[in-house]
């Protein structure tokens, strides 16, 4: 199982903290750090911005990867919200096992 991890930025600790429980809860990742007060500089709208915000390390698998874009989607607040997913190449066995199996896509999902 291919291990992946996203990253996401967002614009308070709060939305972090929602996103993070809310993906660990609907299993699209066995684990979210949450890397507070980030600062970013971006253009955006033409004007160049200057904001503090939260970042959100996603680990996961591949195959929740179209679920955790939909999650992302429908939950974030952004207009144009960041998901840029990273493969793992490698690690530890034990621990990329263990994300392999809390991360489950929804269509393996007995319930």
């Amino acid at each position: 199982m291919a291990i992946v991890i996203a990253l996401c930025s967002c614009p308070t600790a709060d939305t972090a903290t929602a996103l993070a429980n809310g993906a660990v809860e609907r299993r699209l990742a066995a684990c979210v750090n949450i890397l507070p007060a980030v600062a970013s500089v971006y253009r955006w709208e033409g004007r160049i911005v200057s904001e503090t915000e939260s970042t959100l390390l996603i680990k996961t698998t591949r195959e929740c990867v179209p679920a955790l874009k939909a999650y992302i989607e429908e939950f974030h607040p952004y207009d144009t919200p960041e998901l840029i997913v990273l493969d793992v190449t490698d690690g530890l066995p034990a621990y990329l096992a263990w994300v392999a199996a809390e991360s489950k896509p929804p269509s393996s999902d007995p319930m």
